[in-house]
């Protein structure tokens, strides 16, 4: 009897260190890489971050030099996690049809959000290049588990321009399906601002080289309007939009292992990736310890009780036939 119990204990304490390495393993064999070509710099509370949208450098004058984009055009991001967009703001889609931003949000659905604009001779098709590379790798489709909204900053930009760009995209994607999730807006310039405005995403007008200068990024929103977490740059590691998508719709997309996965990492905005978070991965692995632990009991338990019962059935067996 004693040896049996010590056999039991013995299988009971290396399957609680095999549980404890599989938890270890679940929450580290996915590597989330932090962002990198374009996202390398570390996304502060104001980002003075404003690549300016040039193919050729813009010339410094003497009275602009040490001045940097963000301190000339106002070309940074100020985050406002949490706060909701104004949903009722009109803009014209890429059939010159009137929308509001409210039409494309839908229950339990995430959206991703990109201001730039169509005309963009670099940066913005270097940040949709990169988005719909990150779509590609992605299982989801935009129209199914989230939607995309894409808004010009320039208010001269028509729908037929946004309508050439969405179909380009399409094109790229190879999903045909995804265009009833993204959409490509064009709208006047009081909605341009007062949408600017409440994500933060601060730009401005360059005369002497005609163009935008403006952040890279994309911003998460939940399916209510609210801004859950900015990606800087112009790649988007697919791993890491899965997860922000899964933040932003708070788990109501994604399957189990997502979930479990945003709960063993926290988003680092100083990486601007997703890190392992040390204190869930102790309280997941304490807890797949305790359900562990009595399965394993409960296991022992019954296998002692049909042992004994045999035992017994077996005695009286020999006992009838000694009659």
């Amino acid at each position: 009897m004693k040896r049996t119990i010590c056999h039991r204990l013995g299988y009971l304490t290396t399957a609680l260190g095999l549980t404890a390495v599989l938890g270890l393993w679940a929450c580290t064999t996915v590597r989330v890489t932090p962002l990198a070509e374009g996202g390398e710099s570390s996304p502060a509370t104001v980002r003075e971050e404003g690549p300016i949208a040039a193919t050729q450098p813009v010339a410094a004058t003497p009275e602009a030099e040490g001045v940097s984009p963000a301190e000339k055009f106002g070309a940074k991001v100020t985050e406002k996690l949490g706060q909701a967009v104004p949903l009722e703001l009109t803009f014209k889609d890429e059939n010159g049809q009137t929308v509001t931003l409210g039409q494309f949000f839908r229950a339990g659905k995430p959206v991703v959000l990109q201001l730039g604009y169509y005309g963009c001779p670099m940066l913005c098709g270097l940040v949709t290049n990169g988005l719909t590379e990150a779509m590609q790798e992605l299982s989801w489709t935009a129209g199914a588990e989230f939607a995309v909204i894409v808004v010009s900053i320039d208010p001269n930009e028509t729908p037929r321009l946004a309508r050439e760009k969405k179909h380009n995209y399409l094109m790229e994607l190879a999903r045909p399906e995804a265009g009833a999730g993204w959409h490509f807006l064009t709208g006047r310039p009081a909605e341009i601002k007062a949408l600017s405005e409440a994500v933060g995403f601060g730009y401005g007008w360059d005369a002497r080289s005609m163009q935008f200068v403006h952040p890279a990024v994309i911003m998460l929103l939940t399916p209510e309007g609210k801004i859950s977490r900015y990606l800087y740059g112009v790649k988007f590691p697919s791993q890491v939009l899965r997860l922000s998508l899964v933040e932003a719709a708070e788990g109501k997309v994604g399957s189990t292992y997502d979930r479990i996965l945003l709960y063993c990492f926290h988003y680092d905005p100083e990486a601007g990736g997703y890190r392992l978070a040390a204190m869930n991965l102790m309280r997941l692995g304490g807890v797949l310890t305790v359900v562990v632990m009595v399965s394993l009991i409960g296991l022992a338990l019954w296998r002692e009780a049909r042992r004994r019962a045999a035992e017994a059935f077996a005695s009286r067996s020999l006992k009838n036939l000694s009659r």
